[in-house]
């Protein structure tokens, strides 16, 4: 992480946002399995019925997300160290670390269903290569780049592929109005009708990886970090009297980056929606493994005729291509930090030890999805196992937000009454997600 370097926050929100980037990064690895996989199939399963559901699984989780890096800036913990200090049993690590564990297994594992999903664009573009080739250039070319580059490489690339993705899903939308499959004000109606169905599961599913899921929420702190939003607070040393409206000023830095990257997703995450339910609902189309990329691309060639096709590769690969490229980053950083914190090395290190481990970790992880993928290639299924794992780790996450509010972060800068009603709110949203995932599980595995 950087150095104690402090500094004083900008006064104004307009300067507030030349310091954004955390959220950027957040929104490229956001805005993509589960906006472009997911939550077409959610909606090809049940329509409009699920809009209500997607929009506040996208928009509730931000009170957490916050909660957490308004923690790491006071006090310059990351997310897995502050996750280790939980009270409660121990064995060599904290017992949430063993919880994460697995999974961590399936969020690093999604990577290799991601590059699959790539390769495949990229085939339906034209390019005659075999998809397990591609998928070897995929994954060398990420690790390459991840290896080579920092943190504003990640920041900048990030940026321009969210920028390209938002604006051809946004496009798509308003083109839809000019076709068969218009959204009309019944369909809103519907989707904002509170109905739940009787068998949602995939919606659930969905829940834990679109919007802010249990891995953007893990990320948020490291990319705060990295920012430099807890090195420009500094540490709380006697006789600086300062520290609390510096510490208050940056958090309010972090919130701008937090909620002007919540806009962004939950746009993005509704516009798939739209799409999906309004092409492939009536149509009668669900994603699968089988046919994953074919399926997707009829939203956009039913809504751009011939041109659709080259929108929704550019779309896609720009989406799919973004979430390898953050979520190996941000992974990255959660492993270089995790063998610490396991004691499979050094615990206490230097920032250029931290930066070598990183390096390494950004090379070594898309190669191990790149052979995952070799050897099982189910995109869909790897990316519904990562949003059951990270919905079931859900409830916790949205415990530790809690207790750090209550226990752990300094009075001077816990927030009022309406902001911790929401952060309840969003603990107990994230709870009943987690649940629900749990008892589909069991109930599976005792019939």
């Amino acid at each position: 992480m950087p150095p104690p370097q402090t500094a004083e926050p900008p006064r104004r929100i307009v300067e507030a946002l030349r310091y954004i980037g955390p959220g950027l990064i957040l929104t490229a690895g956001i805005v993509g399995t589960g906006e472009l996989v997911l939550t077409p199939r959610v909606a090809s399963e049940h329509g409009f019925a699920l809009l209500w559901l997607i929009v506040l699984g996208c928009m509730v989780k931000v009170f957490t997300q916050i909660e957490l890096g308004r923690y790491a800036v006071a006090t310059g913990q990351t997310t897995l160290q502050v996750l280790d200090a939980l009270p409660g049993p121990r064995l060599g690590a904290g017992w949430m670390l063993w919880l994460w564990l697995p999974v961590y297994l399936a969020m690093i594992s999604v990577i290799g269903g991601i590059l699959g999903g790539t390769a495949e664009v990229l085939r339906l573009a034209g390019l005659d290569w075999d998809a397990r080739i591609l998928v070897v250039v995929l994954g060398v070319s990420c690790a390459a780049a991840l290896g080579w580059g920092g943190y504003r490489l990640v920041e900048r690339f990030s940026t321009l592929l969210v920028v390209m993705f938002a604006f051809a899903t946004t496009a798509a939308v308003i083109a839809l109005q000019w076709t068969e499959y218009r959204v009309t004000g019944a369909d809103l109606a519907l989707g904002f009708s509170f109905h739940l169905p009787e068998n949602f599961a995939t919606a659930f599913a969905a829940l834990g990886i679109i919007g802010v899921g249990a891995a953007e929420l893990l990320y948020y702190p490291y990319w705060c970090l990295e920012k430099g939003y807890g090195s420009r607070v500094g540490p709380r040393v006697p006789g600086d009297a300062a520290w609390g409206a510096r510490a208050r000023g940056w958090m309010r830095v972090m919130r701008v980056d937090a909620w002007s990257s919540m806009v962004i997703y939950t746009a993005a995450t509704a516009a798939f929606f739209v799409l999906g339910a309004a092409v492939l609902h009536r149509k009668g189309m669900v994603v699968s493994n089988a046919d994953m990329v074919p399926t997707l691309a009829h939203m956009y060639v039913e809504t751009y005729g011939v041109v659709g096709l080259w929108v929704f590769v550019l779309g896609a690969f720009a989406t799919l291509y973004s979430t390898a490229f953050a979520g190996t980053a941000s992974n990255a950083r959660l492993l270089a930090d995790a063998l610490g914190l396991f004691g499979v090395l050094r615990r206490e290190v230097d920032e250029p030890v931290y930066r070598r481990r990183v390096q390494v970790c950004s090379a070594l992880l898309p190669l191990y999805a790149m052979v995952l993928y070799l050897v099982w290639p189910k995109p869909v299924t790897l990316i519904l196992i990562s949003g059951i794992g990270q919905a079931l780790l859900l409830p916790f996450l949205g415990g530790a937000a809690l207790f750090l509010r209550y226990r752990r972060l300094d009075p001077e800068l816990r927030p009022g009454r309406l902001w911790t009603a929401m952060l309840w709110l969003s603990a107990a949203s994230l709870t009943a997600a987690g649940g629900w995932q749990l008892y589909e599980q069991l109930r599976k595995w005792f019939e």
